[in-house]
């Protein structure tokens, strides 16, 4: 049985997210795993063929929390805290766009994007024990027509580099956006909605 507690371990990297952790008043330590870069990696981040964007955020975000919950065992942590994980990605006419690989593909990200209306999916897993969740978000996003030079200077600033989609919706990127439906925080990386349905889910109360 899981004490009640606002403490996690958080799987991921993303200082949005231990942000909007901050915000609901949730505690945590970081788990960091291993993402490639000369490495194997602890979980697999490629799209598999076919794959539906929210089944490709759900599985990854459920590797990323299986593998944090590895990880405490290998560093001999106490486990008497759930992990939390979490994976978003950017959808347009079926296509998923990761976190661009270079410069030169967010610019091709945000031409793809341009004028268009798009789905951002973020997916968050919870493990204890056995026990495993995962909740989705799903947002439609609609940026407006941006001309070349607008998308070449946005990039050059280095924000689109590590974002999927190629854009920051809590950054510079913002005045690109026309319209949202869904949620602002989960465009940002971590829905605070299901998060906080599924913690609660695990004896955690975020109010």
């Amino acid at each position: 049985m899981l004490p009640a507690s606002r403490h996690v371990y958080l799987a991921s990297r993303s200082a949005r997210r231990r942000e909007l952790l901050k915000q609901i008043g949730v505690s945590f330590e970081i788990l960091l795993l291993r993402e490639g870069q000369g490495r194997p990696a602890d979980f697999n981040e490629t799209p598999l063929p076919g794959e539906a964007a929210v089944d490709y955020v759900q599985r990854v975000a459920t590797a990323k929390v299986e593998a944090g919950w590895t990880r405490l065992s290998q560093r001999r942590l106490m486990r008497s805290f759930p992990v939390l994980s979490a994976d978003t990605t950017v959808a347009v006419e079926g296509e998923i766009l990761g976190k661009p690989a270079d410069r030169e593909q967010a610019i091709a990200f945000l031409r793809r994007l341009s004028g268009k209306a798009h789905q951002v999916h973020t997916a968050v897993a919870v493990k204890f024990d056995q026990r495993t969740e995962v909740a989705v978000s799903s947002t439609t996003v609609e940026l407006r027509e941006l001309t070349d030079s607008e998308i070449r200077q946005y990039v050059a600033g280095g924000e689109p580099l590590d974002k999927a989609g190629g854009y920051a919706i809590q950054g510079r990127g913002a005045v690109f956006i026309r319209s949202i439906s869904g949620s602002y925080t989960g465009v940002m990386g971590l829905p605070l909605f299901e998060t906080s349905q599924l913690l609660a889910r695990f004896g955690h109360a975020t109010v």
